[in-house]
């Protein structure tokens, strides 16, 4: 079999759906159509079954997909490793970003790759969904989000940026009047947030209350910055951002207000202690040296 007909077996065993698969792996539905349909040849049965409207694992379609995905990965990471060898790269750093890839920050990454050229750094911009559990599961090596970070299998390293906070709303907002905003009146709206984020960090984020005791509600999940923005666009709600979102998001009909009394946010670097590394190790005595950007 081989190693492409195994990533789109794989890929289409994710997706469940020809379509995607093919625009995933920028190649024609007829090409993924002839790769099953070759395997399954191979094989003698079904790997899925196809209705007009659905698409399914078969059992044998399961057990190959448990069988094939770790020998996928060793591979990938193989060829992957080779690939960075050729180039004298001996090693590769990936970092999450919960804030956004600032300009301002640039500096750190610079730093490092002019003083570690053997490893790779790869920044990524992280959707809003577990990223501890991203971390956790060794999808990133470093996670740069923000404090607190009460999780006894990390290490919370040195502080990159700290920044203001600000209310988003829509210009036609009841608040869009406003020069300055008030942790208080969070109360009267309902927040959005992500799923599956540890309470006492969704707190350090929005709190669950506002200083004189009321209920800040929470409404409804969201999983990524842009369907965020956009409902606040449109009006459908209200919602506290760190301050340095405005350099990313200049749409005329959002208005941001400061929130003085909202705390400011510190993002730190953050990674599993049991994976600790030189790479790692040697970003952070990059941010150490250079010190914390403040907005």
């Amino acid at each position: 079999m081989e190693l492409r007909d195994i990533e789109i077996f794989l890929v289409l065993a994710e997706e469940l759906h020809f379509g995607r698969t093919a625009e995933r792996l920028r190649v024609s539905q007829a090409r993924v159509s002839q790769a099953i349909k070759k395997q399954e040849r191979r094989i003698g049965a079904a790997l899925f079954d196809r209705t007009s409207r659905t698409v399914r694992l078969t059992e044998v379609g399961r057990q190959l997909r448990g069988d094939l995905q770790p020998v996928y990965a060793g591979l990938h990471e193989s060829l992957e490793r080779a690939r960075l060898a050729a180039r004298g790269v001996t090693g590769r750093l990936r970092v999450g970003m919960m804030p956004f890839n600032l300009v301002d920050l640039h500096f750190y990454w610079k730093a490092f790759r002019a003083k570690h050229p053997q490893w790779e750094l790869e920044i990524r911009q992280l959707g809003y969904t577990d990223p501890f559990g991203w971390l956790r599961n060794g999808d990133f090596d470093v996670l740069v989000g923000w404090l607190p970070v009460e999780e006894p299998d990390f290490t919370v390293g040195p502080v990159l940026l700290t920044d203001p906070r600000i209310l988003a709303v829509s210009e036609d907002h009841e608040l869009a009047g406003r020069t300055s905003a008030r942790l208080e009146m969070f109360a009267d709206f309902a927040h959005p947030m992500p799923p599956a984020l540890p309470d006492y960090w969704e707190d350090g984020y929005i709190p669950f209350h506002a200083p004189g005791g009321r209920t800040i509600e929470r409404g409804g999940e969201v999983h990524n910055a842009e369907d965020l923005i956009s409902r606040v666009g449109m009006g459908e709600i209200i919602h506290g951002f760190p301050s340095h979102v405005t350099r990313y998001w200049g749409m005329p009909n959002i208005r941001w207000i400061p929130v003085p009394d909202l705390p400011t946010l510190s993002y730190v670097l953050i990674w599993r202690t049991d994976a600790e590394n030189e790479p790692i190790r040697a970003l952070a005595t990059v941010v150490r040296e250079l010190g914390p950007h403040h907005f």
